[in-house]
């Protein structure tokens, strides 16, 4: 079939793909182009996903009613496609198979395609161009419509929930400040504080690269904070996945840890995300974020997305033990303190999502992380001027 002859099924698939995840994106020129590249002329494949189109999770049963293939067409295209990044297949808590069609981004295609060891090759430069035009796309549109946009991004979840560094760079415990409140537990579970509970948690673990890193890498923007790459983290079924694709390789418990402290080394925020952002659930990833890359903290600092995350810490510096040396300005990934008239560190509260990479470095130990469950919203920079 002729390429023109596709598109109405590039479309389609487009239309499918784009409705789905916490942000919607447009079809357009730029996301039809990006399944070109990601699925070929693979016909049967983009019948597929338009099957997904009034449920984007199915069991075998479902797909066989909703695309009327038979189950072993199913079987070899949904793997295919899983291998593309266009799909999860695994099954449910009950043993169920369940075939799932992933989102553009966060967490979903643009993630798995950049996980695995890059080729370096023209197609993964080409996609890592058409990902950063849609990103630069949908920042216009957010600009364009700032005041449209506020209410929704104030009624969206925290995309992720920090879980804070627990040791200096020479070794030694940060101080934590307890909360003067009881928490009530009744009905809900309180989610992992330290990478190492979470680790204990999982007998099935997974660790690929850092896609945000990888993929500015392909853009001619390789990390200036030269941070490892290998630390993304999967866990559980997501870990079966990721490994089954060859996105990401099975590690034992020893080696994660060793690998969450390389990170920690390296000046990296511990980022969990848990499904549909309910962190009573038990976390399905974990990234290792720079300050240069990571498409969280730049989709937010270029003006496209709001930058909201769930934390239940908070910087706390002692003004009498800091000696304005300038660390903690230069490695808060959020650019949450700076130093003020009296040559002190002073940090922003509401920037602040309590990562401690401040206190990880701070030579004098004048940095403490208090308790208290808070979640960080930042709208957007707004680059454009409103209109009169």
């Amino acid at each position: 079939m002729k390429p023109d002859s596709l598109q109405p099924k590039y479309e389609k698939a487009a239309a499918v793909i784009c409705k789905q995840g916490l942000f919607p994106f447009p079809v357009n020129e730029t996301t039809i182009s990006i399944l070109k590249e990601a699925i070929g002329d693979v016909v049967p494949e983009l019948d597929l996903i338009a099957a997904f189109d009034n449920k984007a999770s199915q069991t075998l049963a479902e797909l066989t009613a909703s695309s009327g293939m038979p189950e072993e067409t199913i079987f070899a295209l949904t793997t295919s496609l899983a291998k593309k990044g266009i799909l999860f297949n695994q099954p449910n808590s009950a043993g169920t198979m369940v075939f799932r069609v992933l989102p553009l981004m966060m967490v979903g295609l643009m993630e798995y395609m950049f996980m695995g060891p890059l080729q370096g090759n023209e197609r993964e430069k080409r996609l890592a161009a058409l990902f950063q035009g849609l990103l630069d796309q949908v920042r216009d549109s957010v600009q364009q419509d700032y005041d449209k946009m506020v209410p929704f991004f104030q009624m969206a979840p925290p995309i992720d929930r920090t879980v804070p560094i627990r040791e200096t760079d020479d070794g030694k415990p940060i101080r934590i400040i307890p909360v003067n409140q009881t928490i009530d537990t009744t009905d809900r579970v309180l989610s992992s504080q330290s990478v190492e509970a979470i680790i204990d948690k999982f007998d099935e673990i997974a660790v690929g690269h850092c896609f945000c890193r990888q993929r500015r890498t392909l853009l001619g923007e390789p990390c200036q904070t030269h941070a490892p790459l290998e630390n993304c983290f999967t866990f559980g079924k997501s870990a079966r996945h990721t490994a089954a694709q060859g996105f990401a390789r099975m590690i034992d418990k020893t080696e994660a840890i060793r690998i969450m402290r390389e990170a920690e080394a390296a000046g990296l925020v511990h980022k969990a995300f848990h499904p549909n952002s309910r962190t009573d659930r038990p976390e399905t990833s974990i990234c290792n974020c720079c300050k240069d890359c990571c498409d969280t903290l730049r989709g937010w600092r270029e003006g496209g997305f709001p930058l909201i995350n769930a934390t239940r810490y908070l910087s706390v510096i002692d003004a009498d033990r800091c000696s304005g040396c300038g660390a903690c300005v230069d490695r808060c990934p959020m650019d949450a303190i700076r130093l003020g008239a009296s040559g002190k560190a002073e940090r922003d509260e509401a920037s602040c999502f309590g990562c401690g990479v401040c206190a990880r470095f701070c030579p004098e130990e004048a940095i403490a992380l208090q308790e208290g469950e808070r979640k960080v919203f930042i709208l957007p920079p707004r680059l454009r001027a409103k209109a009169d």
